[in-house]
């Protein structure tokens, strides 16, 4: 059975390193990048360079879902009212 944990190899600042993670969050990432017009190496370095604590992945993870909260908070309209009969 194959692992949903999929290993890359990426250059962030100028040194490669080695990230794990599913693939729904490659995806996330590489829509991420895309959308910014960065490359996803400029994009993990970022996320290296603002982490507070954790490792790599932990802090890729946490920024893919907070990005895509934020989006989908964004786009939610709220319900009006009915007005009373």
């Amino acid at each position: 059975m194959k692992s949903p944990v999929v290993k890359r190899s990426i250059v962030v600042a100028g040194h490669k390193t080695s990230v794990s993670l599913e693939e729904a969050f490659w995806n996330g990432m590489k829509e991420i990048s895309g959308l910014r017009n960065i490359t996803l190496s400029e994009l993990v370095g970022e996320i290296d360079s603002n982490r507070q604590q954790g490792n790599l992945s932990s802090a890729i993870r946490l920024f893919v879902l907070d990005y895509f909260r934020s989006r989908a908070q964004a786009a939610a309209v709220p319900a009006e009212k009915a007005p009373a009969e």
